[in-house]
């Protein structure tokens, strides 16, 4: 149901196997017990295939074409793409791609309605979080990559190496995963999502060694080599603590001002007032992985603007521009 695609075309809109395997044990469990939200769950995968099939029609984005005699191909694409400067891409990115992240925002919709039917079933549940960490990890990769695209600090090279990932990831068919540098990317966010801050002394030598546990050498590597960096410190903490780099200052510098040696959780919130700087990550809700990102990333972007102290990319923007120079 859920895996026919076009010939001429590379499927990337279409569910992975797994997924659809997922979705039809669903639809035949809650057949058994709730026969309208069975109903339900079939029309909206109907609509997702629809969107998904229609969107397979436009040509791939590496596609070569030409009109009224001007060539349009991938090597144009990346030199649009190099050259960047302001966050107004929408209308420089080809149409198959925008209509490609409106699918993993459906996708993401519908498979969190399974999500809420099943969530009691612990099987389907974690399955289904699974899928849904996925969509969230591909939104995130492409809104790093063109942070760094518009990131004047980053040389022509890298920009253009950059581009060439960033066309990788929209044109990878159906597992984004196998795009070269999205499951560091992607290994990064997953172990910050298993292991939330402690706060404690505000070290973070704690959550640093959790989050580390699961990562891989060239993980290491970045923080060995970005060890003396204060941007990459300072970008690093507001990852680990899920707080604004003006607020640990602010929780610093009221530790030091007490003589208080430890912190809890409800005790930062309490410090730095209703309204914290970034959204807190949410074990029930991937999609406050995203905003975290986003929340970080616009917030670095202000900083720069205006000449503030504090880190003026991210953690992630970080690591990918390492992850590129040591290729």
């Amino acid at each position: 149901m859920f895996l026919s695609v076009p010939n001429t075309v590379s499927p990337i809109c279409i569910l992975k196997e797994n997924e659809a395997h997922l979705v039809e044990e669903i639809e035949a469990y809650l057949a058994g017990k709730y026969p309208e939200e069975s109903k339900l769950v079939k029309e909206r995968f109907r609509c997702l295939q629809g969107l998904g099939d229609a969107i397979s029609q436009y040509p791939s984005v590496r596609a070569t074409q030409i009109m009224r005699g001007e060539h349009r191909s991938e090597e144009n694409l990346i030199e649009a793409l190099s050259s960047f400067s302001s966050t107004s891409h929408l209308f420089h990115i080809p149409t198959r791609v925008v209509a490609t992240r409106s699918f993993l925002v459906a996708k993401f919709h519908a498979f969190s309605m399974l999500s809420i039917l099943v969530r009691d079933v612990h099987t389907f549940y974690s399955s289904l979080r699974r899928v849904l960490l996925s969509v969230v990890c591909t939104l995130m990769a492409e809104e790093v990559y063109f942070s760094c695209l518009e990131d004047t600090a980053f040389t022509q090279d890298t920009k253009i190496s950059l581009a060439n990932d960033l066309i990788s990831l929209w044109d990878s068919g159906r597992d984004p995963r196998t795009v070269r540098h999205l499951p560091a990317l992607e290994s990064l966010w997953l172990a910050r999502d298993a292991a939330p801050p402690s706060f404690g002394t505000m070290e973070g030598s704690s959550e640093l060694i959790r989050i580390s546990m699961d990562m891989g050498k060239d993980w290491h590597g970045f923080l060995v080599q970005e060890a003396d960096h204060s941007e990459t410190r300072w970008a690093l903490e507001e990852f680990l603590f899920g707080l604004s780099y003006e607020e640990i200052l602010k929780v610093r510098s009221r530790l030091a001002r007490f003589g208080i040696s430890a912190v809890g959780r409800d005790e930062v919130r309490s410090y730095i007032g209703n309204q914290p700087a970034y959204r807190t990550v949410k074990d029930a809700d991937p999609r406050t992985i995203y905003d975290f990102y986003i929340d970080r990333r616009d917030a670095a972007v202000f900083r720069k603007r205006l000449a503030l102290p504090g880190p003026q990319r991210t953690l992630e923007e970080l690591y990918l521009k390492y992850l590129i120079t040591i290729e």
